[in-house]
């Protein structure tokens, strides 16, 4: 008969030590890749112009894996604009983090165009440059103070961080923008 030790097979004993040793590994590598991604997030992707050597106005808009598990099955959008002559990007999009803290979820801010999004690299979506651009920026800007859900927020079905962008499409159809089917939220607009 084997040994017991509480009544417990001290080969099973010695598989539960090994699973509770993999779990906390699994959590130190968590741990010390969040700071990695936290780091990571606000850098670049290099997928913007530099708007110091790029005088044209530019329309891009950005999809990255979203944060966590949600990642494995969907996008988190964002719109980037940058002005004829401007030197810095105008960076539009919605965090639902933002209603926890009683902030508008709808986020316009100078910022970093193409920045990782919690580790994950950015996908240009859209890319305007040159002629008329400066308009669909000056529309885009008057419709996101028109953005009806600046201060909800819902995962699922939205409005999220993607319905922000297919409603600017809506408003904005001369900006040809389309949301690729991982943009869940993205109906919500309709």
């Amino acid at each position: 008969m084997s040994c017991l030790i509480n009544n417990v097979p001290r080969n099973r004993l010695r598989n539960a030590q090994r699973l509770v040793v993999v779990l906390i590994m699994a959590l130190l590598l968590s741990a010390c890749s969040s700071d990695n991604w936290r780091s990571a997030s606000r850098a670049s992707a290099r997928l913007a112009p530099d708007p110091l050597t790029t005088p044209e106005p530019v329309i891009q808009v950005y999809g990255a894996d979203a944060w966590g598990w949600r990642g494995w099955f969907a996008i988190h959008t964002w719109i980037a604009v940058k002005p004829e002559n401007a030197l810095d990007y105008t960076v539009y999009e919605v965090v639902g983090w933002r209603e926890r803290r009683g902030l508008p979820v709808l986020r316009i801010e100078q910022d970093v165009p193409d920045r990782y999004w919690y580790g994950a690299k950015p996908q240009l979506i859209l890319d305007r440059r040159g002629d008329g651009v400066g308009e669909l920026i000056d529309k885009i800007a008057t419709k996101a103070d028109e953005y009806p859900w600046k201060d909800s927020y819902r995962v699922f079905p939205g409005p999220n961080s993607n319905t922000f962008p297919a409603w600017i499409a809506q408003e904005v159809p001369e900006l040809e923008l389309e949301l690729p089917f991982s943009a869940i939220g993205s109906g919500w607009a309709d």
